[in-house]
């Protein structure tokens, strides 16, 4: 896995995460569940570029 797709992965799940955060402070429930579908992706793209590691070892 490269270093700038580790960053853009982690960037994501850290938006996500603001976004939610935003989203539970200002009762906006949209803006909550967006946030939440970012870190979702953010995680599961991690995951993938983990095991491209694994196979690629």
């Amino acid at each position: 896995m490269s270093t700038a797709d580790k960053a853009r992965n982690k960037a994501e799940e850290t938006k996500g995460k603001i976004k939610e955060t935003a989203g539970e402070a200002t009762g906006d429930e949209e803006l909550q569940a967006e946030g939440e579908a970012d870190q979702a992706k953010g995680n599961v793209k991690q995951a993938g570029e983990k095991i491209k590691d694994v196979f690629k070892d």
